[in-house]
């Protein structure tokens, strides 16, 4: 099976991460995702639910078929979207690899931070283009922590972000994926295939953006290794403070901080 374990854990703390990143990201990420009233949509590898309750708020009329691996993911999802008082969304547990859907199921297929996750994502993705329409659609969002630039600059700052880079490569993912959607979707055999970059840019004039983003999306992620960093020695106790310290300073009032998401949009 081509997954790894995920990177960041299913901590309380990780489940509360991601539902910052999904309200922070909403308007850059998913604005212009909706689908028509009466459409069939799978998001394949759902987690906790934080893009699913996005995804049906945009798209109200839509009939989606929310997927993931993990039980316990798919539990808390589901209790999400009850507590949002959100009808349109039907959860099953499936391996992204061996879906239980006949072809041509649906109309649209959502995938957002899953392929960083395995091993063989271009086997996922042609995997899923069968139980697509003729014509239908995929929607890819992954990120690229290569494209993290900041103010201050720090050397330990670039190497606490390696280490999390180095983990997720060492169990088979890849945090560096983003830059690869073009080739990843157009080999798995898509056609009009259109990839563009989402910046995130954060400095002061930007505080839902600094809280939401900078604090507790990215440094927050990276500081989630802290104990497998000191485990492997990958970098010294005090190198890895100084680094996560240094991430929390850009959200200081002359700090700056940027990265870039890749969305791929693309038809069978």
């Amino acid at each position: 099976m081509a997954y790894h374990m995920y990177v960041h854990g299913y901590s309380a703390r990780e489940s509360e991460r991601l539902a910052d990143q999904a309200q922070t990201l909403t308007e850059i990420l998913h604005d212009d995702t909706r689908y028509p009233p009466g459409s069939r949509v799978l998001e394949a590898g759902c987690g906790i639910g934080a893009q699913t309750v996005i995804l049906a708020r945009n798209s109200p009329s839509a009939r989606i078929t929310s997927v993931d691996i993990s039980e316990i993911s798919l539990q808390q999802a589901q209790e999400t979207i009850r507590q949002e008082g959100i009808t349109n969304v039907t959860f099953r547990q499936g391996d992204i690899f061996q879906l239980p859907f006949e072809p041509a199921t649906f109309d649209h297929i959502f995938v957002c931070f899953v392929l960083e996750h395995l091993t063989e994502p271009q086997q996922a993705l042609e995997g899923l283009r069968p139980l697509l329409k003729e014509g239908g659609t995929l929607t890819v969002i992954e990120g690229d922590h290569g494209s993290t630039f900041f103010h201050p600059e720090n050397p330990d700052a670039r190497q606490a972000i390696e280490c999390l880079v180095t983990l997720q490569h060492q169990a088979g993912g890849n945090a560096l994926i983003g830059r690869q959607l073009y080739p990843l979707v157009t080999g798995a055999g898509y056609r009009d295939v259109r990839v563009s970059p989402r910046m995130v840019y954060v400095d002061a004039s930007r505080p839902g953006l600094v809280e939401g983003f900078t604090k507790l999306t990215f440094t927050a992620m990276v500081e989630g290794v802290t104990d497998e960093v000191h485990r492997q020695g990958l970098m010294s106790r005090d190198a890895w403070e100084r680094g996560i310290a240094a991430l929390y300073r850009t959200a200081e009032p002359d700090g700056v901080f940027c990265y870039t998401f890749f969305k791929a949009t693309a038809r069978r």
